[in-house]
């Protein structure tokens, strides 16, 4: 089985994504080095403990996520839930590798490019122009009713997702899109004029917003919104160095 250094995956992975361009709320690339070849790895959304325990399941070196940790704002000490994942990772030497914006925003395998080809919407811009690389896009569709563009992001994603709807036999045309819990992006959406928002999360003020701005929104999950991207990302990283690479569920119904 070929084995390569973390240096050298995450080499690979910062020049794809261009991680040096972005600025984030977490490190991107190693944020836990066991020092150790790797072989296999697991990919997942976010690292939580059930992930970590399949990769130990797996006999994994190196676990790849979209959310990792060390966040802005969070508390330093390795202590509690935190303190708990690194240690098994440390003790059962597999190393964490994340990769936050630089996976959103990638225009061939992130999170909104990868949702935009799922549901076959043609990306024509960005969100916010003024972004080199933009977080939230633009695409375009036929002309669809926006209760069965409900319908067919549910049969994409296997979630239904809550629709704020002004009037479901509204024909959209122009969607803006973001993954995850960008949901507040809604009015920067209702300013490049798109009829629909698809994000993952929802807030109490979005229903008002959408309402407020005639825009249809569409909380299709978190969760579900962003597994493409990491799971896209590991199976180049297996073709590129023909190593194991397993992307693992965790369900989470955010």
């Amino acid at each position: 089985m070929t084995n390569i250094t973390a240096h050298q995956l995450v080499q690979f992975c910062d020049d794809y994504l261009s991680t040096h361009e972005f600025q984030d709320y977490c490190p991107n690339g190693l944020q836990v080095d066991a020092d150790r070849p790797i072989g296999r790895i697991i990919t997942g959304v976010t690292a939580n403990q059930k992930l970590i325990e399949a990769a130990i399941a797996k006999q994994a070196d190196a676990i790849l996520v979209h959310h990792g940790y060390f966040w802005k704002g969070e508390a330093e000490p390795l202590t509690g839930m935190k303190g708990k994942r690194i240690r098994l990772l440390m003790q059962h030497g597999i190393s964490l590798i994340a990769y936050h914006l630089p996976l959103d925003a990638h225009p061939v395998l992130g999170n909104n490019a990868m949702l935009a080809k799922e549901l076959d919407l043609t990306i024509t811009g960005a969100l916010y122009p003024h972004q080199k690389h933009p977080i939230g896009n633009i695409a375009n569709c036929p002309p669809i009713r926006s209760s069965d563009l409900a319908t067919k992001i549910g049969q994409v994603l296997g979630r239904t997702p809550l629709h704020i709807a002004n009037n479901p036999d509204r024909l959209v045309t122009k969607i803006g899109l973001c993954t995850g819990g960008a949901q507040d992006m809604i009015e920067q959406a209702a300013k490049m004029g798109c009829d629909a928002f698809i994000s993952g999360e929802i807030s109490e003020r979005t229903t008002h917003a959408a309402h407020e701005l005639n825009i249809d929104y569409f909380a299709s999950g978190h969760h579900a919104t962003e597994r493409s991207g990491v799971r896209e990302l590991g199976n180049l990283i297996a073709k590129q160095f023909g190593i194991l690479v397993e992307f693992v569920d965790i369900d989470n119904p955010a």
